[in-house]
C-alpha cells in the first residue's frame, strides 16, 4: 500500500539532482565561504531539501525508531531554513510554537519546488 504522504513528499524532489550531487555541492558551498553561504537562500533550501529526502528514504527504508535521528536532522536542518526567512526574508513566526516539525519540512518541499522553477531557463 503507498503511503500518500510520502509520495507527496517523493513528489517535491522528482526533478532534484542526486542525493550524491546534492551532498557535493552543500559540501563545497559550505567549505568555500561560510560567512557568504550563511547568507544564501539557495544553500539553506538545498541543505534542507537534502535532508528530508534522506530521511524520507530511511523512514521507507526503516522502522520509525531505525529513522528517528535522521528524521530529527531534517527537522533541524528544516527549522534553519524558516530561521533565515524570518531573519533575511521577512517571515513571520508569529504563533511559532503551534508550528511542528511536519510542518517545517512541508514547507521545505514547497519552497523547494519554487526555487527549482526558478532555476530552469
Amino acid at each position: 500500500m503507498t503511503n500518500p504522504a510520502r509520495s507527496a513528499a517523493v513528489t517535491a524532489y522528482v526533478d532534484a539532482p542526486s542525493i550524491i550531487q546534492e551532498i557535493c555541492w552543500v559540501a563545497k558551498q559550505g567549505a568555500e565561504c561560510r560567512a557568504k553561504v550563511m547568507r544564501s537562500r539557495a544553500f539553506w533550501i538545498r541543505k534542507a531539501a537534502l535532508f528530508d529526502r534522506i530521511a524520507i528514504k530511511e523512514a521507507a527504508m526503516y522502522v520509525p525508531e531505525v529513522a528517528a535521528d535522521v528524521v530529527e536532522v531534517a527537522v533541524v536542518t528544516a527549522r534553519q531554513l524558516v530561521s533565515f526567512d524570518v531573519e533575511y526574508n521577512g517571515l513571520s513566526l508569529r504563533g511559532s510554537e503551534l508550528i511542528t516539525g511536519d510542518d517545517c519540512r512541508e514547507n521545505v518541499r514547497q519552497e523547494y519546488r519554487k526555487w527549482r522553477r526558478t532555476q530552469r531557463v
